[in-house]
């Protein structure tokens, strides 16, 4: 799935225009929506979403729907600072509750702003933002989830979050992903999370990635990982190197 577009860097006056609703709110809920990058639909119930599949019982003899957005956000502000946040694709809003509607944003814009608050906020707020910031069309959040991954100052949690979300929003992820599973001073955990990253690539990339992992001569925690969801991937390149491995015993 690539995210394709304008890059996370310098703010635009839309950006601060989020900002200023968040900070004017005061104390409330803050809605607003924007246009969901393509391959992602949803059937606006809590945060359930997917990449172009519509949800289906096991006969087939029902499918829910799945509209290509928007992807609507509420966010909790206490005195203008966001302490949570939901989100959901399709839809509609509902009637309960005080909101204030901040209407359709931009999507970029609606990235940028989504990004910052996942490079600076903590907690679930950080790990929510960071999801939100990867459904936005025509974005590119790389350089944000590479720097919150590599940042050491994070929560854990966080960092592992941004990972994952590497690993499913960004088109070249191989290269960004490997360099953090064999980098030998960085958190293991997150080592480890970048092989399960790589894991969940098409096949085509992921293979060929983690038999390089196996074969290199990094941490062997990292090594058992790159096994395992090698064995999980049944693709015929994982089976005949698991059999040339035992041949050679």
């Amino acid at each position: 799935m690539g995210v394709l577009g304008v890059t996370l860097t310098a703010p635009l006056a839309a950006q601060d225009a989020i900002t200023r609703t968040m900070e004017r709110a005061g104390t409330t809920t803050v809605r607003l929506a924007f246009k969901a990058r393509a391959g992602v639909c949803g059937n606006g119930s809590g945060n359930s979403w997917s990449s172009g599949r519509s949800e289906r019982n096991r006969k087939g003899e029902w499918e829910s729907e799945c509209d290509p957005g928007p992807v609507r956000v509420a966010v909790d502000v206490v005195n203008g600072t966001p302490s949570a946040i939901r989100f959901y694709v399709g839809g509609r809003w509902g009637s309960k509750g005080d909101a204030t509607d901040a209407g359709t944003v931009g999507a970029v814009e609606a990235a940028r702003y989504f990004g910052g608050l996942a490079e600076h906020a903590t907690g679930k707020v950080a790990r929510e933002a960071i999801v939100v910031a990867t459904l936005a069309d025509s974005s590119d959040v790389s350089a944000m989830l590479l720097r919150v991954a590599k940042d050491d100052r994070r929560e854990r949690e966080v960092r592992k979050n941004a990972v994952f979300w590497l690993g499913q929003a960004v088109g070249d992820a191989v290269a960004p992903l490997d360099g953090l599973a064999n980098d030998n001073d960085e958190d293991i955990e997150i080592r480890k999370q970048a092989v399960f990253a790589l894991s969940q690539r098409p096949k085509d990339e992921a293979v060929p990635a983690l038999i390089k992992i196996v074969h290199g001569k990094g941490d062997a925690r990292v090594r058992k990982q790159a096994i395992f969801w090698l064995g999980q991937s049944g693709d015929p390149r994982a089976l005949a190197y698991f059999e040339e491995v035992l041949t050679k015993k």
